[in-house]
């Protein structure tokens, strides 16, 4: 199995780093022509609308098109709002491929960061994760299950293919949510589906 890691900007090495410790193969993704012969995709943190025009020539299309044919996908933090359906002062999504809204930089500025502790259903109760100028969850539609919030806030979702969290787990040892993700591409995390 190899795992593609966006790498147009941000935590390329963290998520390259924690696939190499679960024995994963990961290939950095910069061009359309990359995407084949993936097992997933992580589209990790970094600047989103940075990343977006970065991926324009063909790219953010083509991710369009993967994420509308099954390819497990992965984003975190500004990979989650690449892959929303919804985003505030957007006039449209980005790939648009779980549908959730979500607000930019909810959590606050860059001094606002902080680590703390979460319950992923599915995943275990005791999850570190680190927040840095985090969007949250604002809205969620049918088949989308939420699967973490931070004081009542939804921060991580999944639906079908698509897994998405405003926090970084890349930047923590805990490999818990990336083994997860391997397992939605081996065919181990199903999913299920429930309203949002």
């Amino acid at each position: 199995m190899r795992i593609g890691i966006l790498g147009l900007q941000g935590a390329v090495r963290e998520h390259a780093r924690s696939l190499s410790a679960l024995g994963v193969e990961s290939r950095v993704i910069k061009r359309s022509d990359e995407l084949s012969g993936l097992g997933g995709l992580i589209l990790p943190g970094g600047e989103s609308t940075a990343m977006s025009l970065l991926a324009n020539g063909g790219l953010l299309e083509r991710l369009r098109a993967v994420a509308g044919q099954g390819l497990p996908l992965f984003g975190t933090c500004a990979g989650m709002i690449l892959l929303a359906k919804e985003v505030d002062g957007a006039q449209s999504p980005h790939i648009g491929a779980i549908d959730i809204a979500v607000a930019r930089n909810a959590s606050g500025r860059q001094v606002d960061s902080f680590e703390t502790v979460l319950f992923v259903e599915g995943i275990g109760e005791d999850l570190p994760a680190v927040f840095i100028r985090a969007p949250y969850i604002v809205r969620s539609g049918p088949g989308v299950t939420l699967m973490a919030r931070h004081e009542g806030v939804a921060v991580m979702a999944r639906q079908g293919n698509c897994l998405a969290c405003s926090f970084h787990p890349e930047l923590t040892d805990d490999l818990r949510i990336h083994r997860y993700f391997v397992g939605m591409i081996e065919g181990e995390n199903p999913g299920k589906e429930t309203e949002g």
